[in-house]
This record gives C-alpha cells, sequence and structure tokens, in this order.
C-alpha cells in the first residue's frame, strides 16, 4: 500500500509517494508564479494551486497501482488565506503570507487588541497574518467580504478540494492572530475586531486526525480507492519538524530553507520570549507548544546573491571559501532583506553590505552572507530564550545544511555544536509518514523519526574562530540601529 504527503510551497507544489515502510517511491512537482499587483502584495488564486496538484498528482501515479493508496497527508505554507463563498468557490485570490499590504494597518490592530484579554496575540501578529490580512479585504474590498462564507488556510484549500470538508489543525489555527491560546478555541474578541461572523471559521482538528475520504470524482479522476483516507495535516514547519522527532524528542531544529526557521517544544506559550508560539496535537486532544522564529530571507538571500547577482547556480558556491580561516572575513552581511517578523517587528528593515573595500572579492561577499544569516539565529536564540543546554542538541536541515562551510559557520558563531541531519526530513515526507501513522501502518510517532532522519556529521565550534565570530557578532548588533537612523525620513 501507498501513501502521498503533499506539500504546498509558496512557488511550487511537491508531491511524494511512499511506502508504509517510509521508502520513498516517487515524487513530482510543478512550479508556480505569484501575482504582484502592487509592491510588497502577493497573492495567487487557489485555482493555480488545484491544477499544479493535478498534474503532479497524475504524474505520481502514472506508473502505480493508484488504487493502493491507502492515506495522503497534506501541507504547506503557514498564514496564508483563503476566501470562499457559499458554494465554495474562490472570491478573490489568496493573500500571501509574505504579503505586507497591511503594515499600516498592524499598529492600529495592535491598539484595539491591548484594550482586549488576548493582548498576547500583539506578541505575534504581523504582516501576512490571517487576521490582518482579513481585515484588510473588510475595508479594502467590501463587496468580496460580503461574499465570505468560509476561510481557510493554504493547503487546508487543498484539503477541502480532495475531500468538500472545510477544517484547519492548532497549528494553523494558532498561527492566525484569529486564535485564542490559551483557552484553545477562537477569539471572540478578535471575531469581533476583524468582523468576521462565527460561521465563517473552520473546524480545527488534530492533525493525525482522518478528515474523511477522498470525493467520488477524485476518486474517478485519479483512480484512487473512494476509501483512501485524507488526514487534517497541519503547516509545513511543524510537517518538516515531525520527521526530525523534534516533537517527541524536545531538541531544537533549525530549517536552512527559503527562510530560516528555528523550532523547539516548550511546555507552555511563553509570551515574554521572542518567536511565535504554536499549538499543535497530533489526535485533537494532547496539545504541544512549538515555538518558532525566523530569519525571513535566508536560502532565498542566498539564492538572490547567486542567482541573480552572480548569475552562477548555487551549488558549489562555497568553494572557494576557506574553512580554517573563517571570522577573519572583515566583511560583514545583514541578512534583513524582506523585513523581520520576531526580532523588531519591521517590515521596512533591509539587508545591507558592511566593511566593502577594493580587496572584497566575490568569495568574501558569499561567506559573509552565510555568516550574516549564522548572525541572524544567533540573535533569534538568545531573543528567543533557548537554553544553553538545548542548543547543544542543535539538529539542522534543509537545502542550507548540505554546505559543510555554512554547518562549520553555524558552530563557530553559536560556540555550540551542531549536528547536519540527512534523510528525508521535508514537509511532504512527514505528512506521508503521518499519513501511514493515521492509517494504522506505523505503530508510533518515535518510529516515525527512528526510520526516516539520521545524523550525517557533527561540527564542532573551534576556539580561535568562535572568538572571531563572538567580536563580529558585537559589530552585527549595532548594525540595526544604524540602518534605522540613516534610512529615518
Amino acid at each position: 500500500m501507498f501513501f502521498v504527503g503533499i506539500d504546498l510551497g509558496t512557488s511550487s507544489v511537491k508531491l511524494i509517494l511512499t511506502d508504509q515502510n517510509g521508502k520513498v517511491l516517487g515524487e513530482a512537482g510543478k512550479d508556480y508564479r505569484l501575482e504582484l499587483p502592487q509592491p510588497g502584495w502577493k497573492e495567487i488564486h487557489p485555482e493555480t494551486w488545484w491544477e499544479a496538484t493535478e498534474t503532479s498528482l497524475k504524474e505520481l501515479l502514472r506508473d502505480v497501482d493508484a488504487s493502493q493508496v491507502e492515506g495522503i497527508g497534506i501541507t504547506g505554507q503557514m498564514h496564508t488565506v483563503v476566501l470562499l463563498d457559499a458554494d465554495g468557490n474562490s472570491i478573490r485570490p489568496a493573500l500571501m503570507w509574505n504579503d505586507i499590504r497591511t503594515k499600516d494597518l498592524i499598529p492600529v490592530m495592535k491598539s484595539k487588541i491591548e484594550k482586549t484579554g488576548v493582548s498576547f496575540i500583539n506578541k505575534f501578529i504581523s504582516t501576512g497574518s490571517p487576521a490582518a490580512n482579513l481585515l484588510w479585504v473588510k475595508e479594502n474590498e467590501p463587496d468580496k467580504f460580503e461574499k465570505l462564507a468560509h476561510f481557510l488556510i493554504g493547503p487546508d484549500y487543498l484539503v477541502y478540494r480532495m475531500t468538500g470538508i472545510y477544517g484547519t489543525d492548532f497549528c494553523e489555527a494558532s498561527t492566525s492572530s484569529l486564535y485564542d491560546l490559551m483557552k484553545k478555541e477562537w477569539s471572540p474578541e478578535m471575531r469581533e475586531i476583524v468582523g468576521l461572523p462565527e460561521s465563517v471559521y473552520p473546524q480545527v482538528r488534530g492533525s493525525a486526525e482522518i478528515v474523511g475520504t477522498v470525493t467520488v470524482a477524485i476518486a474517478e479522476q485519479f483512480g484512487l480507492n473512494p476509501k483512501t483516507k485524507v488526514i487534517v495535516g497541519t503547516g509545513d514547519n511543524p510537517a518538516a519538524a515531525i520527521p526530525t522527532g523534534c516533537l517527541g524528542s524536545e531538541y531544537p531544529v533549525f530549517s536552512l530553507g527559503t527562510s530560516g526557521v528555528l523550532m523547539f517544544p516548550r511546555e507552555a506559550p511563553d509570551f515574554d520570549a521572542k518567536g511565535k508560539n504554536i499549538l499543535f496535537s497530533f489526535d485533537g486532544e494532547k496539545c504541544y507548544t512549538m515555538v518558532q522564529g525566523v530569519i525571513q530571507s535566508c536560502g532565498s538571500g542566498y539564492n538572490w546573491w547567486n542567482r541573480e547577482i552572480l548569475e552562477q547556480d548555487f551549488n558549489g558556491a562555497d568553494k572557494d571559501i576557506d574553512i580554517d580561516h573563517l571570522g577573519e572575513n572583515p566583511l560583514i552581511f545583514y541578512p534583513h532583506l524582506v523585513g523581520d517578523k520576531n526580532i523588531y517587528a519591521d517590515p521596512d528593515l533591509r539587508g545591507a553590505f558592511l566593511g566593502l573595500s577594493t580587496d572584497t572579492t566575490r568569495s568574501d561577499m558569499t561567506q559573509a552572507i552565510m555568516e550574516g544569516i549564522a548572525f541572524g539565529l544567533k540573535q533569534l536564540v538568545e531573543a528567543m530564550k533557548l537554553k544553553k543546554e538545548k542548543l547543544l542538541q542543535l539538529k539542522v536541515i534543509g537545502g542550507g545544511s548540505k554546505s559543510r562551510v555554512w554547518m562549520q559557520i553555524l558552530a563557530d558563531v553559536l560556540n555550540s555544536p551542531v549536528e547536519q541531519m540527512e534523510g528525508n526530513a521535508g514537509a511532504g515526507y512527514g505528512m506521508a509518514l503521518l499519513a501511514a501513522y493515521s492509517c494504522g501502518q506505523i505503530t508510533s510517532l518515535s518510529e516515525i523519526a527512528n526510520q526516516s532522519i539520521s545524523i550525517k556529521e557533527r561540527f564542532e565550534p573551534r576556539k580561535y574562530n568562535a572568538e572571531l565570530y563572538a567580536k563580529k557578532y558585537k559589530q552585527y548588533l549595532r548594525i540595526h540601529d544604524a540602518m534605522k537612523d540613516i534610512f529615518a525620513d
């Protein structure tokens, strides 16, 4: 029997097919483009997602007996909000998680939220939050808002298309800025601020719960068994964390992907520390708190430098960096190319190279980008109050983790060991395994981690290089105030 994991990303959808033992049998995917109607605005028609998923699923199942697919798990971008009418049709393009059109609306919302019993939402509401984007639609597109019958978060839309059922999980609900994390219910106070009728909210379930089976039409279209189960699913960051054992084993994970995401479990929400507190539940009964902090421009910044500026492939871009002399490079890169959500909550913050000279080389600049992102991670670690003993267990996943140079930079900057992971640790793979667990083919959650990922290499900090980076980090911390002063109106 087979299991399908679907990862609805920002710029592409990726599908993976596994057997009941977690062996990968096939992969497929399709890219798509966002619509950018104005600077800072990012949208996409949900039908674009579905068409890409249809094409990819047909390709994925082309050479296998599709009737043997027992379960499907769906994950994807968090925060992106989809507005549907009473017939389940999209009212307007989905507003993306990285859309910043609401930057002037956020302070107004915060002033209202501060007077409520859910004032802790001010700690994490930001541009791209479903609450903010829904209020923007109400104020700027009232004719569309009047048609709103259901709202969903990105991957929930694919679950709906597969099953005809509206719903979401604790992760997507708790990061929407519409949910009371303490009472574990949709917040009446936020409902009043945004002006949403109670009927538009999706039901919240555990991520591993079975939401239903595929519709008859879907079964016929793809040759699936009509009894093929679809689980509730979750956001991409928890999904990627599932195969690592992060939730069960309670160690921190840093995902070096498009954005740099630091995740670790905590016993209960801590609204005094930086970072977004995310609720997560497998079964809808027991809830974990996972804390997430993000460097918005991580792999995307590295990709921008190599592909857009240098016009080269980023694979092997670090080949000229001398790993023994890390920290000696006088150049500093400030990595916040598209703003910051966690430390400064400033969407207007931008990046910079500091210390350029006629001696600066291409390799120096590439190294500085890696170091700048490592400094950003160090600042996140401090702001999120990650304990030193937990930091010693840091695991790194994502495309950037394949670089040994970058791994050593992280170890030296953090002055703490980091472990480079290998195996299938992607969000889609996590969903395929979770679907297998929900269907009874994997007996325990710990078994998921044991069979999917392992430590490839452990990188230890080196005294000489760590001391050099400690001095540079002090300089790095002064950049924010200097940048704000330089670019002040």
